[in-house]
């Protein structure tokens, strides 16, 4: 079917299972929002209250999943859109709406440190949530390594053009293993796995509200600590970075999720995994710039970067990955038209009060 017939149907559908209560206004139309980096489309209806349509290409998205851990975090106290009513054949879903205001923007505010502290509270929430391998797949080592090929792949091949030697490939496996070595050993819990400021709403009532969970297995435990810290969207001090790891793994011990370690070791949990999820991240963005022509993501591929360099940097068994990066990636980087400064790249603006 083309677009204009889906939504044709959409709209056909969305008037045969409107919940009781809710006042359509006619003629109804679907307000195109800004979708996410997956093949979702998302529409507001002119409703009172207003709904969310989704157009979700079941060939291309997992709506079972999308509603099995939705019901799963609801259970939890967590606040995901309601799904009032799910085409699984079409990939027609009608969701309550969230409203509009994600995170990001708010975090260059005064309030960003009740905003962080809000998210940690649903952040607790998920990784208290029984690992139900049913619901929730583990985050194998093949996953995890299968990911870091993405940048292989995507970035420095195809966005980058550099030619592998076999040597080289042979030194990334070797990184590789170690990133995802650090991985494995750590507690596994349930993990959004996008765990960030555009995944994030604060709600007309000050509570947070969780999207985009549909991707959620069962994994390290501090994969959702690098995705909200160390956000590829905006930039926090690395010295509040490494306070606030420190201050929220205490409440996972607190709450009886993961022992007691020393700081060392949680920050080392903390930076590999923060590792393993920006060289994916590199060749994420760089596909759906390539593939997909969402070039916006090229904009936070400079903080990405930094991410990655600043944890490279950090440990002696990663130098050879560090030298390679530092001598044959940052010359191309620093040639292409969406390069900023590593030193500024993500930082919050100087002028914003971000006080905590």
């Amino acid at each position: 079917m083309t677009n204009m017939t889906n939504l044709f149907y959409l709209r056909d559908w969305i008037e045969r299972y409107l919940p009781r209560g809710v006042v359509l206004s006619e003629p109804i139309f679907l307000d195109p929002l800004n979708g996410d980096a997956g093949f979702r489309q998302y529409f507001r209806i002119n409703s009172n209250p207003p709904l969310i349509a989704v157009l979700a290409p079941p060939l291309l998205e997992n709506n079972f999943n999308f509603v099995n851990i939705s019901l799963c975090f609801r259970e939890s106290a967590l606040h995901t859109p309601l799904v009032y009513a799910v085409d699984y054949q079409s990939g027609f879903l009608l969701l309550e709406d969230l409203g509009d205001h994600l995170l990001l923007p708010l975090l260059a505010g005064k309030n960003q440190s009740q905003l962080y502290d809000s998210a940690e509270i649903e952040l607790i929430k998920i990784q208290k949530i029984s690992k139900n391998k049913t619901i929730f797949p583990e985050y194998s080592r093949q996953e995890l390594l299968k990911e870091m090929t993405i940048f292989i792949e995507w970035f420095i091949k195809k966005l980058l053009n550099i030619e592998l030697k076999p040597t080289d490939l042979r030194m990334l496996d070797d990184a590789f293993s170690i990133i995802v070595e650090s991985a494995l050993e750590q507690p596994q819990v349930v993990v959004h796995r996008d765990f960030h400021s555009r995944n994030l709403m604060q709600l007309s009532d000050g509570s947070i509200g969780v999207i985009d969970f549909q991707d959620a297995v069962i994994g390290p435990i501090t994969y959702d600590m690098v995705s909200l810290f160390r956000d590829c969207y905006i930039r926090l001090p690395k010295e509040h970075v490494v306070q606030r790891a420190l201050s929220y793994y205490q409440q996972t011990v607190d709450a009886g999720i993961a022992p007691k370690i020393s700081d060392n070791q949680v920050i080392r949990w903390f930076d590999l995994m923060g590792l393993q999820r920006h060289i994916k991240v590199l060749g994420i963005f760089s596909r759906l710039h390539l593939r997909d022509d969402k070039h916006g993501y090229l904009d936070d591929l400079s903080l990405v970067i930094r991410y990655t360099l600043e944890q490279l940097r950090s440990y002696p068994e990663l130098k050879n990955f560090t030298l390679w990066f530092e001598r044959y990636v940052l010359p191309e980087v620093s040639r292409q038209s969406w390069f900023q400064s590593l030193d500024t790249a993500g930082d919050i603006p100087a002028t914003s009060n971000s006080g905590d």
